[in-house]
């Protein structure tokens, strides 16, 4: 039994937020409400459409006692304490309803040629939008306003929309690694991060650059080669068989090398599909090793308590000749006088 949106749609190919999947060995069944039976028809493939009035995991139950079901296992990611004393009062004792974890997770870890053709086209636009968007970056201008600039783009150019909330963090707000686009407005001899991503038919992107408004001090300069350096030297370790805890050391050693490893407070990445994060997380502790057709991200960086963060992120694919970077906007090109 399937409840969480993404899977559903990746397992039928329906995109509303309210539907559940029952898949068997001679049966698979996809209950919409109302709203959504018409979109359901449309759009999904390979299930039997059931509209239902009332509570979809109630009906869901009522029909797995029918099938004399003994054993149905449940996404425990995703389905509450209250929603499973609901699916144990319908089944009467007589459905055991199993917890299972990561099970269709593992299944989207490696992208088909249709997702990736997804990823590849949201990781354009993405792009695109950040180059034209560095012609509006000055002082004085709001970080809102250049967030909300990225997102209209993106929307203009055929995106869904944001793959989430665009990040534009400026002078010491660039510390913050998560930080949201404020009414602050950019200063001269500020370092400033966009995080950014589109997403288009479900499927995303993920990059961030860092710029800096003026002419950088020795330091500022030192920094910025150290975490291209890193984002570089973890491109190069993500290829087929590669331990996704090894893509982070790899990252990690170049920072620690100019003693900045202290100031690399995150992962190194972490999938992305038609989850922004999703398996697998390149991480010190992730033992998975990387498949090809996997698609990550690469996103090194260093955050210095009242002065700033650098950081410099791009999509890649994992492919049987290598790494291939869907999003190559310039990094060379960091410094806006």
């Amino acid at each position: 039994m399937v409840t969480d949106p993404r899977n559903v749609f990746y397992l039928t190919g329906f995109r509303g937020s309210a539907g559940v999947a029952v898949l068997g060995e001679s049966e698979a069944v996809l209950w919409v409400d109302p709203r959504y039976t018409l979109q359901a028809q449309q759009d999904a493939r390979g299930v039997e459409v059931i509209e239902e009035r009332g509570g979809l995991l109630k009906a869901v139950a009522r029909w797995l006692g029918k099938k004399k079901a003994k054993r149905v296992g449940f996404e425990g990611d995703h389905v509450t304490c209250s929603q499973l004393r609901a699916l144990e009062h319908e089944g009467r004792g007589k459905v055991r309803f199993e917890a299972t974890s990561g099970l269709v997770e593992d299944l989207r870890l490696v992208k088909d040629d249709g997702e990736i053709a997804l990823i590849r086209r949201a990781a354009r636009v993405t792009v695109e939008v950040f180059d034209e968007t560095v012609g509006e970056v000055r002082p004085g201008i709001r970080e809102c306003d250049l967030a909300a600039e990225i997102e209209y783009r993106m929307r203009r150019k055929g995106a869904d929309g944001a793959a989430f909330e665009t990040i534009v963090a400026s002078g010491p707000r660039a510390a913050y690694p998560h930080a949201r686009a404020s009414n602050k407005t950019l200063g001269k001899s500020e370092l400033v991060i966009f995080d950014l991503g589109a997403i288009l038919s479900g499927y995303a992107a993920d990059m961030t650059r860092t710029l800096f408004l003026g002419k950088p001090s020795a330091r500022t300069v030192m920094l910025y080669k150290a975490v291209l350096g890193a984002q570089r030297r973890a491109v190069e370790a993500l290829r087929p068989g590669v331990r996704c805890c090894e893509v982070d050391s790899a990252a990690r050693r170049v920072l620690e090398r100019r003693g900045l490893a202290k100031y690399f407070t995150h992962s190194t990445g972490h999938g992305v599909g038609l989850d922004i994060h999703e398996k697998p997380r390149l991480a010190k502790t992730e033992k998975t090793r990387l498949r090809a057709g996997s698609v990550v991200t690469a996103e090194p960086g260093v955050y210095l308590e009242g002065v700033g963060g650098i950081r410099l992120e791009d999509t890649v694919l994992v492919g049987d000749d290598g790494p291939e970077i869907l999003t190559p906007a310039s990094m060379d090109r960091w410094i806006v006088s």
